[in-house]
């Protein structure tokens, strides 16, 4: 048996249905195993209600004095199931995320065989003290992080904390050192009964909760497979707290838990566990790294005194053996120059507050990180202020050291040239990043490809999506047809390995893709309650993101910089057509007599140039399939409505239309022939 608690505090029910909604799909051998709850502690009726009509159990708890771990804690209490799964709010599992995390907690009781086999161990085999305390998965997000959006690349670099979850909390397990995140866990109830509970009296309760298990003599593993995915912060100010707590909380954690001369925890795991201490005053170090150069150019006080030879001696090697550690150890997922610019941008806001809390300053209050979308412009250039001072100073500085150079030849200067440009780009990226970006969605956007069949007055097409998102999907069909767009609606069907769903909407946008095809953006009726709005949400959430999941190769801070400021100056917009306009440039019978051409025509209006005679308010010309009755848009010279256009359009007349303007090669086209 499995409980799955799903924390809560002022969530928006929105965001809780789809959580619970991936939940409820999970799959496991006996379903009836597995038992769903939302942990409310502020007890809304709303997150009950929701909770009755999915089906899962409700434990609410009002006057909560302990925030996210009183309202486990509280759980735990009136559940039963040997083993629990924790998850965020926002943190939608995928359908396999049992079937990858139950097995570890047979390791136990099972061995590898030569031939690859598992096997039960027997009685002798047996190890008493090998007991699994948590098994930890990555956190992983379907939006794109702070610094994939703001830099305009979530197509060129993976979120910022993946390189912590699929590559340095899976090289903790060595150590028996993974981090419990509170989230995507499967945990054991004999370890957190022995423990206690969920630790309280911390900002992080569940790294303490984690080394407490760990203390216990229980073993515990992270994973590198994504198997829940939620929602990044997603404005700054938000980030920067959502860090401030996660440092704060360690340095108070790893003092709380006697690390250095607690005698449960072996060597290794102590030195895995001060690494994550001296993590956090690298934000000192990155300042340091920065003014160095600038109070050495401007005032000519060194931070270090040597020679050439002892910069290429001691620096050199540490600087490309760095590199050279971090190229083998982040599997892609960073280089030296985004964990600058990552640094770069928060170090001003982390160093006092790392400083306190080690000076027996806490904090005592729990922030809970927002997860509120919003389409306003969000710019926060007033945290950027320590950034553009710092990088003013690095400019003054720069300019002042390659005038000495030039003046008194001073090979040595090309080092502190070198160091003072790459600070200021680093200083420029992160102003870049204060600045913001406006969201233009409500809504992510995932990139998925899906055969699709769209159904409109009896008549139905096949294309293959290009995106989908809760509110709109975007489809290609290989010839421009017909959607509703006003009144009417279409009925648009979706069918997966898993799941199946019939939706409806309208077109709001048709684009003429470059390989002939057409694409049409479709907003969608709001989905209700229901197996169809479930399913579509899971075709949405069951998988792993579209955003980068590796360094790009083009990724360099030459290209970076150049990037951000063109997308910054860059003002154009999408089309804002709802009907494909098809191009056709063909000649064409008036029945009161003489010719016109028709430049083009999107079905419902189409484009005329005189031929033979001028042309006239009201024309009907002879089609191959049927008469099309036109009548001239004021003030539009040759723009006219279509009056029959449904007609010609369940006539098929369009079709043909349309099929002979394709047939026509291009230098036929300049003089067609009626």
């Amino acid at each position: 048996h499995v409980d799955i608690l799903i924390a809560t505090h002022n969530e928006d029910t929105d965001l809780l249905y789809k959580t619970v909604n991936g939940c409820r799909h999970m799959s496991y051998p006996d379903p009836q195993k597995v038992h769903i709850y939302l942990c409310d502690d502020t007890a809304r009726a709303e997150v009950g209600k929701l909770a009755k009509q999915m089906g899962v159990g409700y434990l609410p708890l009002s006057e909560n004095k302990h925030a996210k771990a009183g309202n486990l804690n509280n759980a735990l209490s009136k559940t039963t199931s040997p083993y629990i799964a924790t998850f965020d709010a926002d943190m939608i599992p995928t359908h396999d995320f049992l079937m990858e995390m139950i097995p570890y907690v047979f390791l136990p009781r099972m061995k590898q065989l030569e031939d690859g086999t598992w096997a039960e161990r027997s009685e002798e085999e047996m190890n008493p003290k090998y007991k699994i305390g948590f098994i930890q998965a990555p956190q992983s997000f379907y939006n794109p992080d702070l610094f994939q959006f703001n830099f305009f690349s979530e197509q060129r670099i993976p979120n910022e904390q993946d390189f912590f979850f699929r590559e340095i909390n899976v090289g903790r397990n060595r150590a028996n050192a993974p981090i419990y995140a509170g989230s995507n866990t499967i945990i054991s109830r004999e370890a957190l009964e022995e423990v206690g509970g969920i630790a309280t009296g911390t900002i992080t309760e569940d790294f303490q909760t984690g080394i407490n298990i760990q203390k216990k003599g229980y073993t515990c593993y992270a994973v590198d497979k994504a198997l829940a995915h939620g929602l990044a912060a997603t404005d700054i100010d938000s980030l920067i707290k959502q860090r401030i707590r996660w440092g704060r909380g360690c340095v108070a954690s790893l003092r709380q838990v006697n690390l250095l001369f607690t005698p449960h925890l072996s060597l290794n795991t102590k030195l895995s566990y001060i690494s994550c201490w001296i993590y956090w005053w690298t934000f000192f170090r990155r300042f340091i790294f920065i003014a160095s150069p600038i109070f050495f150019a401007l005032f000519g006080i060194p931070s270090v005194i040597c020679g050439l030879g002892e910069l290429l001696l001691i620096w050199a090697p540490s600087y490309l053996l760095y590199n050279h550690a971090l190229k083998v150890t982040s599997g892609k997922l960073r280089t030296q120059q985004w964990s600058n610019i990552v640094d770069t941008a928060i170090f001003p806001y982390m160093i006092l507050p790392i400083l306190l809390e080690t000076l027996l300053i806490s904090e005592k209050k729990f922030h809970v990180t927002s997860k509120a979308r919003s389409t306003e412009k969000r710019s926060d250039l007033l945290l950027a202020v320590p950034h553009a001072l710092l990088l003013a100073a690095d400019f003054i500085a720069l300019a002042m050291t390659l005038i000495l150079a030039v003046r008194t030849y001073s090979y040595g200067s090309v080092i502190i040239i070198f160091w003072l440009a790459t600070n200021g780009l680093s200083l420029l990226m992160a102003i870049f990043f204060m600045s913001g970006r406006q969201n233009l969605r409500n809504n992510d956007r995932f990139f998925v490809q899906i055969p699709i069949e769209i159904s409109y007055k009896e008549k139905k097409y096949y294309g293959m999506t290009n995106d989908l998102s809760e509110t709109g999907l975007s489809f290609t069909l290989p010839h421009a047809e017909y959607l509703p767009y006003r009144d009417e609606r279409v009925t648009l069907r979706l069918k997966t390995e898993r799941y199946e769903t019939t939706l409806e909407g309208q077109a709001v946008q048709v684009v003429h893709k470059e390989d002939g095809a057409w694409k049409y953006g479709i907003a969608l009726n709001p989905i209700p309650f229901g197996p169809d709005k479930d399913a579509y949400f899971q075709i949405l959430y069951d998988r792993d993101h579209s955003l980068a999941t590796s360094v790009n190769r083009s990724a360099g801070i030459f290209e970076d910089v150049f990037l951000n400021v063109h997308r910054r100056m860059d003002k154009s917009q999408s089309s804002l057509r709802a009907l494909p306009r098809v191009e056709m440039n063909l000649v064409c019978d008036r029945k009161d007599g003489g010719i016109v051409r028709i430049i083009n025509c999107n079905y419902e209006y189409v484009l005329l140039q005189a031929e033979t005679a001028s042309l006239s308010e009201q024309m009907t010309l002879l089609l191959p399939q049927g008469e099309m009755q036109c009548s001239a848009v004021p003030a539009r010279e040759g723009l006219y409505h279509v009056d029959n256009w449904q007609e010609l359009l369940f006539a098929r007349s369009f079709e043909t239309l349309f099929a002979l303007s394709a047939k026509m090669d291009a230098p036929s086209k300049k003089n067609p022939e009626p």
